[in-house]
């Protein structure tokens, strides 16, 4: 049987077309996903989109479009994006479907039934882009405390979440969990923040408007949004308050909850309060990780400086901004980008340090031996420095990726290839190739180079799969499976290598910026 990998990212709010900051976190997922595949785990892997609320029946009203048709549309747009970023999700789940809202209803009567939602009225301060109630004291600078836009005062009769009685049961949970919020940021700002001060009970219905799941016993409400939206981790496997399906006892609880850290609070909050009053486990670990922001500013509408995954994939190619959001963005601060930087970093990285690499070494290969791996014969102790880096990289990853520390995982598959690069200005194949009585060192010279690039690529596949495709198809290998990289030998002898052929060739800036000016100023 293999060991059990469920991977769930925050499902997209279909207020409009995600841009890159709200792309990084599938493509985080999906590295942690294909890596866990490679590693042989058994991976399920969801994500989805955030269909209901107020604010969803606002847009299609101005848009005038009935709330379901508008929600098909962009649910339809977020799945075409996560498609061109390559993500190899197992289910794209959608909170309008009929099963779903069924099982939110239930799981709304379970909990009234057994004490844990009362009805009340509330009065308070609302965020309708958020969808979120707040204290005065919560405001800041009287503002909502998450985005920033103005609260507006909410008045009606609502069923509340008994998230009071909750709050000692979280704070020594978390306290005795100390993995379970990460980064230890994270952790620190939702305890002293939210969970120390002590909690209030959560307003879990609403009456002002009828886009969303309905109480069944109570026909003027619907269920508030957060409830229904975060239910999707366990409905959708197979969870209903009646009984559960093999799937749900196969997968559950989850591995990892890879969320950004402005949902921090539902999610370490509401989200374990609500598993809590259904007798299930908790998830092992809710990750908040940071934002994108473009230069110093986070992106908005407003301020024109919004950037889209497909746009820049048609600047740059997926692979090469898979690389610069899972390179980037730092493991517990905000990461940034522009389009300086992704030259930069593709030119630098991409087509110097790996593309020229493959490029010259099979090229090598060709020139001197018609493209046929040899087996290597002189070996010297310069050839172990670079054996041993290649050797233990597997382990760094592997740890790395555990942490999830994604950006310094990639980093040591890179190390890989600057030492390749390092190793050829050491051995200078050009000048071994002068001397006959050195074809027996250049072979080997060749082979650790062409075996370094191997094992860099299948370390590279959760990565930049599309790249390590390419790879292996120069190299003329399909041995690209995790067990092979305990040793060194994973090339057959005798094999002829493909073609070379460029994998990154380097930008030009002033060409690529007349690219860039045009997409912009079309669309």
């Amino acid at each position: 049987m293999k060991e059990k990998f469920y991977i769930s990212t925050a499902i997209t709010y279909t207020s409009g077309k995600p841009h890159i900051g709200n792309t990084y976190e599938i493509v985080l997922a999906d590295a942690i996903a294909r890596y866990k595949r490679l590693k042989g785990y058994d991976v399920y892997f969801q994500t989805g989109t955030d269909e209901h609320g107020q604010k969803i029946e606002k847009k299609a009203l101005e848009l005038g479009k009935d709330p379901q048709e508008y929600v098909d549309e962009v649910s339809l747009e977020v799945r075409r994006i996560w498609d061109v970023m390559n993500t190899s999700y197992d289910r794209f789940i959608r909170t309008t479907n009929q099963l779903h809202v069924e099982k939110v209803s239930r799981i709304f009567k379970k909990l009234y039934d057994q004490g844990d939602i009362y009805k009340g009225y509330y009065e308070g301060l609302y965020c309708t882009p958020c969808e979120s109630f707040f204290t005065e004291s919560q405001l800041v600078d009287g503002k909502c405390p998450d985005c920033g836009r103005e609260v507006s005062v909410a008045s009606e009769e609502a069923y509340f979440l008994k998230l009071s009685k909750y709050s000692k049961w979280l704070e020594e949970y978390i306290d005795n969990h100390p993995h379970f919020i990460e980064p230890e940021s994270r952790k620190n700002e939702i305890m002293n923040n939210f969970i120390k001060p002590g909690l209030q009970d959560l307003c879990v219905s609403r009456t002002s408007f009828k886009w969303g799941v309905p109480v069944t016993f109570d026909k003027d409400h619907i269920v508030y949004v957060w409830l229904d939206a975060l239910s999707n981790y366990i409905t959708f496997i197979g969870y209903d308050t009646k009984e559960v399906t093999d799937e749900f006892k196969k997968y559950w609880p989850a591995d990892v909850h890879l969320i950004g850290k402005d949902i921090l609070r539902f999610h370490t909050i509401y989200w374990p309060i609500i598993l809590k009053c259904l007798g299930l486990e908790l998830p092992k670990k809710i990750f908040g990780h940071p934002w994108i922001l473009f230069g110093k500013d986070k992106m908005s509408k407003s301020k024109g400086n919004i950037m889209y995954a497909d746009d820049l994939v048609k600047l740059f190619g997926v692979d090469a901004i898979r690389y610069y959001v899972l390179h980037e963005i730092p493991f517990n601060s905000d990461g940034t980008i522009t389009y300086d930087l992704i030259i930069e970093r593709f030119n630098t990285d991409l087509a110097n340090t790996l593309g020229n690499l493959v490029n010259r070494t099979i090229s090598m290969a060709h020139k001197y031996f018609d493209g046929v791996v040899l087996k290597p014969l002189e070996k010297e102790d310069i050839d172990n420095d670079l054996i041993d880096l290649v050797i233990k990289t597997n382990e760094k990853v592997e740890k790395k990726i555990d942490e999830l520390k994604i950006a310094d995982a990639l980093d040591s598959v890179f190390e890989i290839f600057r030492r390749s690069n390092k190793y050829i200005d050491e051995t200078t194949p050009w000048v071994l190739a002068k001397d006959e009585n050195k074809k027996e060192r250049l072979a080997t010279v060749l082979y650790n180079l062409l075996e370094a690039i191997r094992h860099g690529a299948v370390l590279l596949q959760p990565f930049l799969p599309n790249t390590a495709d390419e790879i292996f198809h120069q190299l003329n290998t399909e041995n690209r499976f995790n067990d092979s990289l305990d040793n060194f030998d994973g090339l057959d002898i005798g094999i002829k290598l493909n073609e070379p052929k460029p994998i990154f060739e380097r930008i030009n800036v002033d060409e690529k910026y007349k690219e860039i000016n045009e997409l912009i100023n079309n669309v």
